[in-house]
């Protein structure tokens, strides 16, 4: 049976204390063999086309990451921005056909447990901060971030970063979840609000409704900003299928269990209460240069 590892401790201490680097912190805790995870390497709920069966599990966090991919554009330079183990990168693959993909990632240890999916996908991967990436100005043509950008530390700083980094006329493609509802209105809701943001190592800058994060990406410089609300596709049959997996999971120790347990109950309060949504952006880069935008015309 495994037990609390290093990683879980410093997880469990971080509930009480965030520390310098939460996401790097959650996902070594959760390690590259979650017991929820939908299949080997993926991590992210999934755009489903049904109920949340297993056997439709897999497809569903690849859905996700293709619908998002076929924004990119094509034998382009491409960033995946938190790429989570490896997996989606090879979808990206296949379906945008990048001339070169980069993989960044907070986490190190997500790097490495990825690195012979990276390797697949030749995809170059870097240890790098969302709002501080390390590439050159107007160096690649396409963003992708696909569940990630709650962990950042400001959504505003990620969305001026891809700005800078974006070639004029680069798309900027994404999943988020946001917060439509940010104030709880019973202990319930507190409760499962508090616990869900201490368990993910979240802030309060975290919390954003789907309207605040489209005018974040304008404020930011970004154009043509798409939003698209698909929570129903996402959460109540995610839940289904997470549900089914924790029961069958008798021989993870009980501290897992419980865990999973009051999370799931959290997200399906907080959906159910409009609290929570799942949101798809797409945005682009200005066509022209921000000083060419602002000069005057004779």
């Amino acid at each position: 049976m495994k037990q609390l590892t290093r990683a879980n401790l410093r997880h469990l201490k971080a509930l009480l204390k965030k520390s310098s680097n939460p996401a790097a912190t959650v996902y070594d805790s959760i390690g590259a063999g979650f017991f929820l995870e939908p299949a080997p390497g993926w991590l992210n709920l999934g755009l489903w086309e049904g109920p949340g069966e297993e056997s439709a599990a897999e497809g569903a966090a690849q859905r996700l990451v293709a619908t998002l991919a076929t924004e990119l554009p094509r034998d382009a330079v491409v960033l995946d921005v938190g790429n989570g183990l490896g997996a989606q990168d090879l979808v990206i693959k296949e379906v945008a056909r990048p001339r070169r993909l980069i993989a960044l990632n907070i986490t190190e240890s997500q790097l490495r447990a990825g690195a012979q999916r990276l390797r697949v996908a030749a995809a170059l991967p870097v240890a790098g901060d969302a709002t501080r990436l390390p590439l050159a100005d107007g160096s690649v043509d396409g963003v992708i971030s696909v569940e990630a950008a709650f962990h950042f530390s400001s959504r505003s700083e990620f969305f001026a970063e891809a700005v800078r980094v974006l070639a004029p006329g680069g798309v900027l493609t994404m999943s988020d979840i946001s917060a439509e509802r940010i104030w709880p209105r019973s202990p319930a809701e507190l409760f499962a609000g508090v616990f869900n943001v201490r368990m993910w190592g979240l802030s309060r800058r975290s919390l954003m409704p789907s309207g605040s994060i489209a005018a974040a990406a304008r404020s930011a410089g970004l154009v043509d900003v798409d939003v698209r609300p698909v929570g129903e596709r996402v959460f109540p049959p995610a839940l289904e299928f997470f549900d089914a997996r924790l029961r069958r999971s008798v021989n993870e120790p009980w501290h897992y269990r419980l865990g999973a347990r009051l999370m799931l109950s959290g997200w399906r309060l907080l959906y159910r209460r409009r609290m929570l949504d799942y949101i798809l952006l797409r945005a682009a880069a200005p066509a022209c240069g921000a000083a060419e935008q602002t000069a005057p015309t004779s």
